[in-house]
């Protein structure tokens, strides 16, 4: 059965409180980070391991491209999906197959290691935000979803489930809210008709969606991964949406706003998420576990659609170069990595 938390560990392997922690009932999911990573071997022996212990979990990463690549030594350098829609206003043909094979490349790497899906792909529009970026697609909203729609195929191809980041939107708004809190002072119909239209125009092709800590006080007081009215009446009555909510990291400075991780993960279950983040924060992680204890478990149909298509045996480095899918669409990402670059 798969829980309701998401948490990560200290280290390259599992120590004693790591398994400890991942025989609980209500831990559903594990995020690695960079520090996790050694080399595609060592994450499949650790993954393996985890599935060891817990046959059920649930493995994520954020593998997006650009500054935000946990997998790095062994794994093909992805580029900033900003780059991708710098080259579709001059080629869209040669930017939409180049998004589909980023994707595909991303998950089938992905997926080797034994982890099950990326928190990707970025949805937000790139406004006014320096924590998004060149993470979005496009600073021209009607590109998102054409780019977008084209990685998350190259995805599901490969067998990796889909996460659209920041709902409703984060690129309109310029606190990080890593470190501070965000606010979005737009009104509902300014936000559903720009940055929450990828969204709306995605929906069929998402398997699972990330609310953004961000509160839009015109809409609701709460940010909106606290949300009930984002989350149940806009996103899953308004929207249709019937995927998997994740919290972003409640251990985010902009989650403090309703108390300490108890009260926090309490909050985004009671909103609708169905699975709580807390990340680099053992203490917090913890608290979070403790305080849901008594919590039913959460929807398990859902959950189960974001198992990824991991092969039994993770492929050499050898059998990878024998594989001509592969070596042809690594020679196109990295031949526009290096040639952006220059």
């Amino acid at each position: 059965m798969i829980g309701a938390l998401m948490f990560d560990i200290e280290g390259t392997s599992l120590n004693k409180e790591d398994i400890e922690i991942l025989t609980n009932p209500q831990v559903g999911g594990v995020i690695l980070f960079s520090r996790n990573i050694e080399s595609p071997q060592q994450v499949r022996q650790l993954t393996d391991h985890m599935r060891q212990v817990r046959p059920d979990i649930l493995i994520a990463v954020d593998q997006e491209g650009g500054r935000v690549q946990r997998l790095k030594a062994g794994f093909t350098r992805l580029p900033a999906m900003g780059q991708l829609g710098e080259l579709y206003l001059s080629d869209p043909t040669a930017a939409i197959e180049l998004a589909k094979n980023c994707g595909w490349l991303m998950a089938t790497e992905v997926l080797a290691v034994g982890i099950d899906f990326s928190f990707a792909p970025v949805l937000d529009l790139n406004n006014i935000s320096d924590v998004i970026g060149d993470r979005s697609f496009s600073t021209r909203l009607e590109d998102i979803p054409i780019l977008a729609g084209a990685f998350m195929q190259g995805m599901h191809d490969a067998g990796m489930p889909t996460t659209g980041k920041h709902f409703p939107g984060h690129g309109s708004v310029k606190a990080d809210s890593h470190i501070s809190a965000a606010t979005d002072h737009r009104s509902y119909d300014e936000i559903s008709d720009n940055d929450m239209q990828v969204f709306s125009e995605l929906i069929p092709q998402l398997d699972a969606i990330m609310p953004a800590h961000v509160i839009y006080p015109l809409v609701d007081r709460n940010p909106a991964g606290f949300s009930s009215y984002w989350l149940q009446e806009i996103l899953r009555k308004h929207l249709s949406f019937e995927g998997v909510i994740f919290s972003d990291d409640l251990s985010m400075q902009a989650a403090c706003v309703v108390g300490d991780a108890d009260e926090r993960i309490k909050a985004a279950l009671e909103a609708g998420c169905d699975m709580g983040l807390v990340c680099n924060n053992r203490d917090a992680a913890k608290l979070a576990l403790s305080a849901i204890q008594n919590y039913p478990l959460p929807d398990q149909t859902r959950l189960e659609r974001m198992r990824g298509k991991i092969p039994e045996k993770m492929m050499t480095e050898n059998e990878l170069h024998l594989d001509s899918t592969w070596e042809k669409v690594r020679s196109q990402v990295s031949g526009f990595v290096t040639k952006s670059v220059i």
